[in-house]
């Protein structure tokens, strides 16, 4: 049986192009740089979370009470303008409440308290303090805060974002001129963008007597701006590198 040999010339070339395609290819020498960007804008819609609480000596005397508290707030909105379909109940409550008598090791049950939260949302945002005021007239005893929101914070998102990537670039050239280089294309990008709500206004339960609020004057409320930020990762190549 006869066996074929490669010439000396071709093993030696192949045996380079092997080689040649196995080395790793020189590392592209890059900038990466953190760009931080970001707009402020006003609000356009406020929420506001009060509530209606109430005692009885029984369970059901406590929840009917409260109920018909309740009615009377939600009605006395509605015809404030605000639709029924803005009107979120977001937690309802009812339990004992125990007195610690002397003499006596178990506590014995006084009453009950029935609590009913509402949400309200609204982009009447001049018209916020009335709400309020409507509200507390009708019966709410409790108001557990109002935020100012963005409906849809998607262009100011994408606004952050543009200015996250000039902020950026603008970072990549000042290091590339102060290492004496050239920058060239962008090799990777990402972001993140983030909408920074403040914190809710609380408002003070001792306003909340109606004999004060009552003679009151119209509650001001003033939104501020909020706050909508992005950061983008930029690499750059290095030209000629």
């Amino acid at each position: 049986m006869r066996t074929k040999t490669m010439p000396a010339a071709l093993l030696l070339g192949a045996l380079t192009v092997l080689a040649s395609a196995a080395a790793p290819a020189e590392a592209q020498r890059t900038i990466r740089v953190i760009g931080m960007g970001e707009v402020r804008v006003q609000p356009d819609e406020a929420h506001i979370a009060f509530a209606v609480e109430t005692v009885g000596t029984t369970a059901q005397a406590a929840g009917a009470e409260n109920a018909r508290v309740m009615d009377r707030v939600i009605g006395a909105l509605v015809a404030a303008g605000i639709p029924r379909a803005d009107l979120e109940t977001r937690g309802y409550a009812l339990h004992p409440e125990y007195a610690h008598d002397e003499g006596r090791r178990e506590p014995r049950i006084r009453g009950y308290r029935a609590s009913n939260q509402v949400l309200l949302r609204t982009r009447n945002l001049d018209r916020v303090g009335q709400y309020i005021d409507v509200a507390l007239g009708a019966g709410a005893n409790r108001m557990d805060g109002i935020s100012f929101q963005l409906r849809d914070s998607a262009p100011a998102e994408q606004a952050a974002i543009r200015d996250a990537v000039e902020r950026g670039s603008a970072t990549a050239r000042t290091i590339a001129q102060a290492l004496g280089v050239q920058l060239g294309p962008i090799m990777d990008a990402g972001t993140t963008a983030d909408v920074v709500r403040p914190f809710p206004v609380m408002m003070d339960r001792s306003y909340l007597r109606m004999e004060a609020a009552a003679a009151a004057p119209p509650t001001p409320v003033q939104p501020g701006e909020q706050s909508v930020r992005a950061q983008v990762t930029l690499v750059f190549a290095i030209a000629g590198s």
